[in-house]
Protein backbone atom coordinates (compact mmCIF):
# COMPACT_ATOMS: atom_id res chain seq x y z
CA UNK A 1 0.00 0.00 0.00
CA UNK A 2 3.24 2.25 -0.36
CA UNK A 3 3.01 3.31 3.42
CA UNK A 4 -0.61 4.54 2.98
CA UNK A 5 -2.23 4.13 5.93
CA UNK A 6 -6.05 2.70 5.81
CA UNK A 7 -8.58 3.68 9.10
CA UNK A 8 -10.81 0.88 9.28
CA UNK A 9 -13.75 1.88 12.36
CA UNK A 10 -15.09 -1.11 14.06
CA UNK A 11 -19.15 -1.00 16.10
CA UNK A 12 -19.42 -2.63 19.27
CA UNK A 13 -21.24 -3.01 21.83
CA UNK A 14 -19.85 -1.35 25.41
CA UNK A 15 -20.12 -4.64 27.60
CA UNK A 16 -16.52 -5.78 28.60
CA UNK A 17 -16.69 -9.13 26.60
CA UNK A 18 -17.87 -7.07 23.44
CA UNK A 19 -14.97 -5.25 23.86
CA UNK A 20 -12.52 -7.70 24.43
CA UNK A 21 -14.38 -9.34 21.07
CA UNK A 22 -13.65 -6.30 19.07
CA UNK A 23 -10.25 -5.85 20.66
CA UNK A 24 -9.08 -9.38 19.12
CA UNK A 25 -10.41 -8.47 15.52
CA UNK A 26 -8.71 -5.19 15.67
CA UNK A 27 -5.19 -6.79 17.05
CA UNK A 28 -5.90 -9.32 14.08
CA UNK A 29 -6.20 -7.41 11.13
CA UNK A 30 -3.44 -4.46 12.37
CA UNK A 31 -0.78 -7.76 12.78
CA UNK A 32 -1.99 -9.15 9.52
CA UNK A 33 -2.27 -5.93 7.57
CA UNK A 34 0.57 -3.41 8.70
CA UNK A 35 -1.01 -0.50 6.84
CA UNK A 36 -4.28 -1.31 8.68
CA UNK A 37 -5.08 1.31 11.31
CA UNK A 38 -8.06 -0.07 13.18
CA UNK A 39 -10.14 1.85 16.17
CA UNK A 40 -13.12 1.04 18.07
CA UNK A 41 -16.39 2.73 18.33
CA UNK A 42 -18.92 1.79 21.30
CA UNK A 43 -22.42 1.79 20.30
CA UNK A 44 -25.01 1.13 22.28
CA UNK A 45 -28.07 -0.89 21.84
CA UNK A 46 -31.61 -1.85 23.05
CA UNK A 47 -30.31 -5.10 25.06
CA UNK A 48 -27.59 -2.76 26.59
CA UNK A 49 -30.39 0.03 27.63
CA UNK A 50 -32.67 -2.31 29.25
CA UNK A 51 -31.17 -3.91 31.81
CA UNK A 52 -34.50 -4.36 34.25
CA UNK A 53 -36.49 -6.49 32.10
CA UNK A 54 -35.66 -10.32 30.80
CA UNK A 55 -34.90 -10.64 27.37
CA UNK A 56 -38.01 -12.84 26.60
CA UNK A 57 -40.18 -9.83 27.57
CA UNK A 58 -38.40 -7.04 25.21
CA UNK A 59 -38.55 -8.40 21.91
CA UNK A 60 -36.32 -10.70 20.13
CA UNK A 61 -35.28 -9.57 16.99
CA UNK A 62 -31.97 -7.78 17.08
CA UNK A 63 -31.70 -6.55 20.61
CA UNK A 64 -27.89 -6.43 20.43
CA UNK A 65 -27.05 -5.63 16.68
CA UNK A 66 -29.50 -3.15 15.81
CA UNK A 67 -28.26 0.09 16.26
CA UNK A 68 -24.86 -0.81 15.29
CA UNK A 69 -26.12 -2.17 12.05
CA UNK A 70 -27.98 1.13 11.64
CA UNK A 71 -24.08 2.75 12.13
CA UNK A 72 -22.90 0.34 9.38
CA UNK A 73 -25.61 1.19 6.99
CA UNK A 74 -25.02 4.40 7.28
CA UNK A 75 -21.39 4.40 6.82
CA UNK A 76 -20.50 5.63 10.83
CA UNK A 77 -18.41 2.40 10.75
CA UNK A 78 -16.79 -0.16 8.36
CA UNK A 79 -17.64 -3.72 10.39
CA UNK A 80 -19.35 -4.56 13.43
CA UNK A 81 -18.33 -7.18 15.38
CA UNK A 82 -20.79 -9.42 17.30
CA UNK A 83 -21.61 -12.57 19.48
CA UNK A 84 -22.73 -14.65 16.42
CA UNK A 85 -25.47 -15.67 18.65
CA UNK A 86 -27.05 -12.39 19.10
CA UNK A 87 -27.26 -12.27 15.30
CA UNK A 88 -30.54 -12.68 13.96
CA UNK A 89 -30.91 -15.40 11.16
CA UNK A 90 -32.20 -12.62 8.54
CA UNK A 91 -30.07 -9.77 8.28
CA UNK A 92 -31.05 -5.94 7.05
CA UNK A 93 -30.95 -5.27 3.44
CA UNK A 94 -27.65 -4.50 2.15
CA UNK A 95 -25.96 -6.22 4.84
CA UNK A 96 -23.80 -9.51 4.81
CA UNK A 97 -21.40 -11.70 7.64
CA UNK A 98 -18.08 -11.08 5.97
CA UNK A 99 -16.22 -13.85 8.06
CA UNK A 100 -17.24 -15.95 11.09
CA UNK A 101 -14.33 -17.13 13.49
CA UNK A 102 -13.25 -20.14 15.13
CA UNK A 103 -15.46 -20.54 18.16
CA UNK A 104 -14.32 -21.32 21.35
CA UNK A 105 -15.80 -23.71 23.85
CA UNK A 106 -19.32 -24.27 23.01
CA UNK A 107 -20.25 -25.64 26.64
CA UNK A 108 -22.15 -23.78 29.42
CA UNK A 109 -20.56 -23.88 32.67
CA UNK A 110 -22.14 -23.95 36.35
CA UNK A 111 -20.84 -21.26 38.68
CA UNK A 112 -20.87 -22.22 42.16
CA UNK A 113 -21.71 -19.30 45.03
CA UNK A 114 -17.89 -18.56 46.18
CA UNK A 115 -19.71 -19.00 49.91
CA UNK A 116 -21.15 -22.86 49.15
CA UNK A 117 -19.96 -26.07 49.81
CA UNK A 118 -21.64 -27.47 46.47
CA UNK A 119 -19.41 -27.28 43.38
CA UNK A 120 -21.24 -29.63 41.21
CA UNK A 121 -24.89 -29.06 39.69
CA UNK A 122 -25.70 -32.58 40.80
CA UNK A 123 -24.83 -32.19 44.45
CA UNK A 124 -27.31 -29.04 44.44
CA UNK A 125 -29.62 -29.27 47.67
CA UNK A 126 -33.33 -29.53 46.57
CA UNK A 127 -34.81 -26.52 45.69
CA UNK A 128 -31.89 -24.47 45.18
CA UNK A 129 -31.96 -21.33 43.46
CA UNK A 130 -29.91 -20.92 39.85
CA UNK A 131 -29.41 -17.58 37.91
CA UNK A 132 -29.96 -17.68 34.59
CA UNK A 133 -31.04 -14.88 31.94
CA UNK A 134 -31.54 -17.29 29.08
CA UNK A 135 -34.89 -19.10 28.77
CA UNK A 136 -32.80 -22.05 26.75
CA UNK A 137 -30.99 -23.11 29.66
CA UNK A 138 -34.15 -22.50 32.09
CA UNK A 139 -35.88 -25.00 29.89
CA UNK A 140 -32.78 -27.45 30.20
CA UNK A 141 -32.24 -26.88 33.34
CA UNK A 142 -35.76 -27.77 34.87
CA UNK A 143 -35.95 -30.35 32.83
CA UNK A 144 -32.54 -32.16 34.45
CA UNK A 145 -33.91 -30.34 37.89
CA UNK A 146 -37.44 -29.51 38.15
CA UNK A 147 -37.20 -28.65 41.61
CA UNK A 148 -35.10 -25.32 40.93
CA UNK A 149 -35.82 -22.47 41.36
CA UNK A 150 -34.30 -20.02 38.54
CA UNK A 151 -33.39 -16.53 38.69
CA UNK A 152 -33.58 -14.30 35.82
CA UNK A 153 -30.11 -12.44 35.90
CA UNK A 154 -29.39 -9.53 33.51
CA UNK A 155 -26.28 -7.82 32.49
CA UNK A 156 -22.11 -8.20 31.99
CA UNK A 157 -20.31 -10.74 33.25
CA UNK A 158 -18.74 -8.77 35.41
CA UNK A 159 -21.69 -7.50 36.70
CA UNK A 160 -23.29 -11.08 36.97
CA UNK A 161 -20.68 -12.16 39.02
CA UNK A 162 -21.48 -9.33 41.66
CA UNK A 163 -25.03 -10.39 41.49
CA UNK A 164 -23.40 -13.76 42.43
CA UNK A 165 -21.49 -12.81 45.04
CA UNK A 166 -23.77 -10.34 46.93
CA UNK A 167 -26.56 -13.07 46.57
CA UNK A 168 -27.87 -15.77 48.38
CA UNK A 169 -28.00 -18.11 45.38
CA UNK A 170 -26.56 -21.07 44.72
CA UNK A 171 -25.05 -20.18 41.89
CA UNK A 172 -25.61 -19.43 38.06
CA UNK A 173 -25.19 -20.84 34.15
CA UNK A 174 -22.78 -18.92 32.18
CA UNK A 175 -21.30 -19.66 28.55
CA UNK A 176 -18.01 -20.92 28.99
CA UNK A 177 -16.66 -19.33 25.66
CA UNK A 178 -17.33 -15.46 27.70
CA UNK A 179 -15.95 -16.67 31.36
CA UNK A 180 -12.63 -17.78 28.91
CA UNK A 181 -12.18 -14.44 27.51
CA UNK A 182 -12.36 -12.29 30.09
CA UNK A 183 -10.17 -14.27 32.72
CA UNK A 184 -12.37 -15.89 35.09
CA UNK A 185 -11.73 -19.41 34.46
CA UNK A 186 -11.10 -20.23 38.15
CA UNK A 187 -14.64 -19.45 38.54
CA UNK A 188 -15.78 -21.56 36.73
CA UNK A 189 -16.85 -25.19 39.37
CA UNK A 190 -18.41 -27.22 36.58
CA UNK A 191 -18.57 -27.77 33.04
CA UNK A 192 -21.78 -28.76 31.81
CA UNK A 193 -22.13 -31.65 29.33
CA UNK A 194 -23.80 -31.16 25.85
CA UNK A 195 -26.17 -33.71 26.87
CA UNK A 196 -27.44 -32.08 29.81
CA UNK A 197 -27.88 -28.28 28.19
CA UNK A 198 -27.53 -27.39 24.51
CA UNK A 199 -25.84 -24.22 23.56
CA UNK A 200 -27.34 -21.71 21.66
CA UNK A 201 -27.07 -21.20 17.71
CA UNK A 202 -23.88 -19.69 17.02
CA UNK A 203 -22.68 -19.36 20.73
CA UNK A 204 -18.57 -19.15 20.79
CA UNK A 205 -18.25 -17.94 17.60
CA UNK A 206 -17.69 -14.37 16.47
CA UNK A 207 -19.39 -12.68 13.26
CA UNK A 208 -17.74 -9.93 11.78
CA UNK A 209 -20.83 -8.14 10.13
CA UNK A 210 -20.40 -6.13 7.16
CA UNK A 211 -22.11 -3.79 4.02
CA UNK A 212 -22.79 -6.35 1.24
CA UNK A 213 -20.59 -4.54 -1.72
CA UNK A 214 -18.03 -3.30 0.67
CA UNK A 215 -15.54 -5.48 -1.15
CA UNK A 216 -12.42 -3.27 0.07
CA UNK A 217 -13.59 -4.02 4.34
CA UNK A 218 -14.47 -7.98 2.66
CA UNK A 219 -10.92 -8.52 1.50
CA UNK A 220 -9.52 -8.53 4.88
CA UNK A 221 -11.04 -11.28 6.40
CA UNK A 222 -10.06 -14.05 5.25
CA UNK A 223 -7.61 -14.28 7.68
CA UNK A 224 -10.55 -14.08 10.17
CA UNK A 225 -13.17 -16.42 8.66
CA UNK A 226 -12.82 -20.67 9.81
CA UNK A 227 -14.57 -22.96 7.56
CA UNK A 228 -15.30 -25.95 9.89
CA UNK A 229 -17.60 -23.02 12.60
CA UNK A 230 -18.95 -21.13 9.45
CA UNK A 231 -20.23 -24.50 8.03
CA UNK A 232 -21.09 -25.82 11.44
CA UNK A 233 -23.17 -23.12 12.47
CA UNK A 234 -24.91 -22.62 9.14
CA UNK A 235 -26.77 -25.93 9.97
CA UNK A 236 -27.38 -24.59 13.41
CA UNK A 237 -28.90 -20.97 12.12
CA UNK A 238 -30.43 -22.90 9.44
CA UNK A 239 -32.37 -24.92 12.26
CA UNK A 240 -32.78 -21.58 13.90
CA UNK A 241 -34.42 -20.10 10.75
CA UNK A 242 -36.46 -23.04 10.23
CA UNK A 243 -38.47 -22.45 14.04
CA UNK A 244 -38.16 -19.17 13.75
CA UNK A 245 -36.76 -19.00 16.87
CA UNK A 246 -35.50 -16.30 18.94
CA UNK A 247 -34.33 -14.70 22.49
CA UNK A 248 -38.55 -15.30 23.45
CA UNK A 249 -38.17 -19.34 22.52
CA UNK A 250 -36.16 -22.13 23.88
CA UNK A 251 -34.25 -23.51 21.01
CA UNK A 252 -30.56 -25.10 21.23
CA UNK A 253 -28.06 -26.53 18.78
CA UNK A 254 -24.70 -27.72 18.10
CA UNK A 255 -23.06 -28.40 15.09
CA UNK A 256 -20.02 -29.85 14.27
CA UNK A 257 -17.93 -32.49 12.44
CA UNK A 258 -17.15 -36.09 13.38
CA UNK A 259 -15.59 -38.71 11.42
CA UNK A 260 -15.57 -36.88 7.94
CA UNK A 261 -19.19 -36.22 8.69
CA UNK A 262 -21.63 -33.27 9.71
CA UNK A 263 -23.41 -33.63 12.94
CA UNK A 264 -26.44 -31.33 14.37
CA UNK A 265 -28.17 -31.73 17.45
CA UNK A 266 -31.03 -29.45 17.95
CA UNK A 267 -33.91 -29.17 20.90
CA UNK A 268 -37.28 -27.46 21.04
CA UNK A 269 -38.33 -27.25 24.72
CA UNK A 270 -41.27 -25.37 27.06
CA UNK A 271 -40.76 -22.77 28.84
CA UNK A 272 -41.15 -24.78 32.10
CA UNK A 273 -39.19 -27.50 30.54
CA UNK A 274 -41.99 -30.53 30.91
CA UNK A 275 -42.10 -30.76 27.41
CA UNK A 276 -38.96 -31.14 25.65
CA UNK A 277 -38.11 -32.46 21.97
CA UNK A 278 -34.50 -33.29 20.98
CA UNK A 279 -33.29 -35.07 17.52
CA UNK A 280 -30.03 -35.09 15.73
CA UNK A 281 -29.30 -35.12 11.89
CA UNK A 282 -26.03 -36.88 10.41
CA UNK A 283 -24.70 -35.69 6.57
CA UNK A 284 -22.06 -35.01 4.37
CA UNK A 285 -20.05 -31.52 5.55
CA UNK A 286 -21.37 -29.47 2.32
CA UNK A 287 -24.88 -29.98 2.64
CA UNK A 288 -24.62 -28.41 6.64
CA UNK A 289 -27.76 -25.88 6.00
CA UNK A 290 -29.87 -28.18 4.12
CA UNK A 291 -29.16 -30.59 7.49
CA UNK A 292 -30.35 -27.79 9.51
CA UNK A 293 -33.64 -27.00 7.65
CA UNK A 294 -34.30 -30.88 7.62
CA UNK A 295 -34.08 -31.35 11.31
CA UNK A 296 -35.85 -28.08 12.25
CA UNK A 297 -38.93 -29.79 10.32
CA UNK A 298 -38.07 -33.06 12.29
CA UNK A 299 -38.33 -31.23 15.48
CA UNK A 300 -41.36 -29.83 14.63
CA UNK A 301 -43.30 -33.18 13.38
CA UNK A 302 -41.87 -34.70 16.61
CA UNK A 303 -44.22 -32.32 18.69
CA UNK A 304 -42.26 -29.28 19.00
CA UNK A 305 -44.92 -27.20 16.33
CA UNK A 306 -47.04 -27.66 19.16
CA UNK A 307 -44.61 -26.39 21.92
CA UNK A 308 -43.77 -23.29 19.70
CA UNK A 309 -47.65 -22.68 19.24
CA UNK A 310 -48.56 -22.77 22.98
CA UNK A 311 -45.49 -20.22 23.60
CA UNK A 312 -46.36 -17.64 20.72
CA UNK A 313 -50.42 -17.93 21.50
CA UNK A 314 -49.94 -17.23 25.50
CA UNK A 315 -50.26 -14.36 27.35
CA UNK A 316 -46.81 -12.07 26.82
CA UNK A 317 -45.85 -8.75 27.64
CA UNK A 318 -46.31 -6.33 24.05
CA UNK A 319 -42.45 -6.48 23.10
CA UNK A 320 -40.46 -3.07 23.49
CA UNK A 321 -40.30 -1.79 20.03
CA UNK A 322 -36.43 -1.36 18.74
CA UNK A 323 -35.41 2.04 18.56
CA UNK A 324 -33.72 3.57 14.89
Amino acid sequence: MNGITQTLVIGSRGSPLALWQSEWVKAQLEKHFRHLSVRVEIIKTTGDRILDSPLSTIGDKGLFTKEIEHALLDGAIDLAVHSLKDVPTALPEGLTIGAITKREDVRDVFVSHPQRSVKRFDDLPHGAAIATGSLRRKCQLMSWRPDLRIIDIRGNLNTRFAKLDASNWDGMILARAGVLRLGWEDRITEVLSLERILPAVGQGALAIEIRTKDTSVLKYLGILSHEPTTMSTCGERALLRRLEGGCQVPIGAYGRFEQNMFRLDGLIGSLDGKSVVRGAIETSPEDSENAGTKLGETLLAAGGERILNAIRSSAAPTPTPLQP
